[in-house]
């Protein structure tokens, strides 16, 4: 009976006998399993750089949006207000502005908020502070705005003059004192929330003062918990729908609500759905190139007992059995594979972090890789040598003798 030790030594010694043909038989191995481990990588770096971005454009936050005109008012803030698990809200008012910076006009995104915003939307502060509920004439800008918008910068204590547009064509033009300037956020999107880096906030009582209207346009909440963030926008949704006359069939049905209501999580399900689409599409391109792999190896084996054919048939004279032989090759087409799953895992694993590096995001990894890469490995091997391995069992010691 031939012992694992001695299947791996003849293995290991027919390996080494042809060091080029083993190297490209375990190439497509170490492809595959380098582009399988490489896509798992970058998909999980992905994920966590999206939730990080989701995450800092608001702690567990509840968008609502207006969808007619003069929807929203203090009766539906109040009702926001009072909902349970709401630990913050801030109605908004954006309108786009020209403002005026030592004689430089230049066309920006004016959003009226309150002092809940700077907590409800992580609002971290570059410098001086945010705009407060006490504040009138009162401005904080976005970092691209005090630093780049104008020919000169901007910074705490300037002063800038915002001009609206009202309906019929007027104009009104109002001086704010520049309380603070915010701090960049370099996020790719907004996840629904206003883009804090082009945007001047003032008080929402002054925006709507300038325009001489009181309603709102959207209302930026925020829930006491992630784990709850869900539940809360729902009833939010059910108390809104029941103010505007909808009725609880139709809650569903968002054509039927003058209003879209969304939350963070929301935007994340939506994130993990694409981030997985893409990662399985690629996982599967990636298991194309293990299987050719897998068929590669299967061809050399082949070649291999070819070669060997006489070899076979001395030792089947010296009493080794269709057993010996059948797990001989089988141990040699796993070695070659194992050999090419840990160069693939180094490869992907090497690969991923470039890419991340690169792009400047988390590196991360989940520990599962290693096991499913010796795994998928293991059964490539076997899957690749068992017909080859059974081809080379059933030899005659007498037909693989006379072999030529």
């Amino acid at each position: 009976m031939l012992k694992l030790r001695q299947a791996i030594g003849i293995s290991l010694g027919s390996i080494k006998s042809s060091k080029l043909r083993s190297g490209l038989t375990t190439l497509g191995i170490v492809i595959g399993i380098a582009a399988v481990v490489a896509n798992i990588s970058l998909g999980e770096s992905f994920n966590v750089f999206f939730e990080e971005e989701i995450s800092a454009q608001g702690s567990n936050f509840i968008i609502i949006y207006s969808q007619e005109p003069n929807l929203f008012y203090s009766n539906e803030l109040q009702i926001i207000e009072k909902t349970p698990g709401i630990s913050g809200v801030s109605p908004i008012k954006q309108q786009l502005g020209e403002v005026t910076y030592f004689s430089q006009k230049k066309n920006i995104d004016i959003a009226g908020v309150t002092g809940d915003y700077e907590d409800t939307a992580n609002i971290v502060m570059e410098s001086g502070s945010f705009i407060s509920d006490q504040d009138t004439f009162s401005a904080a800008i976005g970092s691209e705005i005090a630093n780049e918008k104008f020919d000169r910068s901007i910074s705490a204590r300037s002063s800038i003059d915002v001009t609206l547009r009202l309906e019929g064509g007027r104009t009104v033009t109002r001086t704010f004192k520049v309380k603070g300037v915010v701090e960049s956020l370099n996020a790719s999107f907004t996840g629904g929330g206003i883009d804090r880096d082009v945007t001047i906030f003032v008080p929402v009582s002054t925006i709507n003062q300038m325009l001489e209207e009181d309603d709102f346009s959207a209302f930026f909440a925020m829930s006491d918990s992630l784990e709850d963030v869900e539940e809360v926008s729902d009833e939010v949704d059910e108390r809104l729908a029941r103010n505007f006359g909808v009725s609880s069939r139709d809650l569903d049905d968002e054509d039927a609500k003058p209003y879209s209501i969304f939350n963070q999580a929301d935007v994340l399900e939506q994130i993990n759905q694409l981030s997985d689409t893409l990662r399985n599409f690629l996982v599967a391109v990636a298991l194309i190139s293990l299987l050719v792999g897998s068929i590669g190896i299967m061809n050399i084996m082949l070649v291999t007992v070819t070669e060997r054919t006489r070899e076979i048939g001395i030792m089947k004279a010296l009493g080794f059995s269709s057993t010996d032989i059948l797990v001989l090759f089988i141990v040699e087409s796993i070695i070659l594979s194992l050999f090419g799953g840990l160069l693939g895992l180094i490869v992907g694993i090497g690969g991923a972090y470039a890419v991340t590096t690169a792009l400047d995001l988390p590196f991360l990894y989940p520990h599962y890789i290693f096991e499913a890469g010796i795994l998928v490995a293991v059964i490539v091997g076997v899957s690749a040598g068992v017909y080859p391995a059974n081809k080379a069992a059933k030899l005659t010691p007498v037909d693989a003798l006379r072999y030529e």
